[in-house]
């Protein structure tokens, strides 16, 4: 059943099917930084970073103290840094983190005689630590991400809703191979492969775990990987296509995909958010709504806060989280990573996840959206015209 979406992954970016991992869905950043911080603090050979957003706030700071604590241990510590998205670090962080040993580099430095580069951004968010842990997923280094359970007053912490994922396995071998040839494209370095940056995994570990392949594609790539796997993998479907994305911007061919799928009799539920952080973004997705409504396509807007989750969950047993959105700007112009689990289990959580954000999100009535004013579907015509864009 799942053997196109494996063969389409192995022949266009040779990304293996990897077996035997162990893979664990962190939900929101008060579940993923803690597990990145003891899994950095336990680091014995090397760190690879590679952050589209890293801020020096609380939990950057915290990370960056380990960075330097590891560098001056002897550890290979290497960050790559978008330089638009982390553009806030550029000087004193990078700064402090190459004076104590940690070799860090902008992905495509925008320079003022090439500022057509801020179009080609590095949307990746990898660790590797010693080889065979990784994380992936949408949930950038900054404290926005981390929902607090007690606000004092004088706190407007939006609620931010994330994805993301910690790999133990196989599958890091190939999140490994993407951070290496990112580092030798932006930095002094030419990394080889080594035993060290790819270590046998212990027999111990070599268990029962989960089926993973990695997608990745950027405007480097011969073919727009990240968006054929997900035209795949709705084609794929027998009965559900559950996605979740903050920024919808789809383009014809996920369009139709979408509108097969329903017109099929598969159940097609897709969650945004209510707001995102760019009203042009979400007047452009807005325009795409009315033919998917049309096809029996369930549209839900997150309420709750921001839901930056970019997931996808296919018949409860193939589940995607990474960083790619569902939009234009994803699939051609930026860099991007998405893990493919090939899990029941895993699926099932997604699936739940999925269902329990719904709680907090309203559906869209179709009768009434075809209904809105003329003056809303000019502007959301208009954003769609940016959209290419945005």
């Amino acid at each position: 059943h799942n053997k196109k979406l494996v063969k389409l992954l192995a022949n266009q970016i040779e990304s293996p099917l990897t077996k035997n991992n162990q893979v664990t869905l962190l939900k929101n950043g008060e579940k993923k930084f803690p597990e990145v911080l003891k899994t950095l603090r336990a680091a014995q050979h090397h760190i690879h970073l590679e952050y589209y957003t890293y801020q020096s706030d609380k939990i950057g700071q915290e990370i960056e103290a380990i960075l330097i604590e590891k560098a001056k241990a002897g550890l290979d510590v290497r960050f790559i840094y978008d330089d638009v998205g982390s553009r806030s670090i550029r000087k004193k962080t990078v700064r402090r983190l190459r004076d104590a040993g940690v070799k860090a580099y902008p992905f495509y430095e925008v320079k003022f005689w090439a500022l057509g580069r801020a179009n080609y951004r590095n949307h990746r968010k990898i660790i590797v630590v010693d080889g065979l842990t990784a994380f992936i997923g949408g949930i950038n280094v900054s404290d926005e991400y981390i929902n607090k359970k007690e606000k004092s007053s004088d706190e407007k912490h939006l609620f931010w809703r994330d994805s993301h994922l910690k790999i133990q396995g196989a599958a890091a071998y190939y999140l490994q191979f993407i951070f290496m040839t990112d580092w030798n494209f932006c930095s002094e370095e030419c990394l080889e492969p080594t035993n060290e940056l790819f270590p046998s995994i212990p027999k111990d570990k070599n268990t029962e775990g989960k089926l993973v392949q990695i997608a990745a594609s950027g405007p480097d790539s011969k073919t727009a990987t990240i968006q054929h796997s997900l035209l795949q993998v709705i084609h794929l479907a027998d009965e559900e296509v559950f996605i979740t994305t903050p920024y919808f911007v789809p383009g014809e061919s996920l369009m139709d995909a979408l509108i097969i799928a329903a017109y099929s009799g598969i159940d097609v539920k897709l969650l945004v958010p209510k707001n995102s952080d760019s009203r042009m973004v979400d007047a452009a997705a807005a325009s795409y709504f009315e033919p998917l409504l049309d096809a029996g396509i369930e549209i839900y807007r997150y309420e709750k806060g921001f839901i930056h989750s970019k997931t996808a969950v296919i018949d409860g047993e193939i589940g995607i989280i990474g960083t790619a959105n569902m939009d234009i700007r994803s699939f051609d112009l930026n860099f991007e990573v998405n893990a493919v689990i090939y899990d029941k289990e895993l699926g099932a959580e997604v699936r739940d996840d999925f269902f329990s954000d719904l709680k907090s999100a309203k559906k869209i009535d179709p009768e009434k959206w075809s209904n809105r004013s003329k003056f809303k579907k000019f502007g959301q015509r208009v954003a769609r015209l940016f959209s290419p864009i945005l």
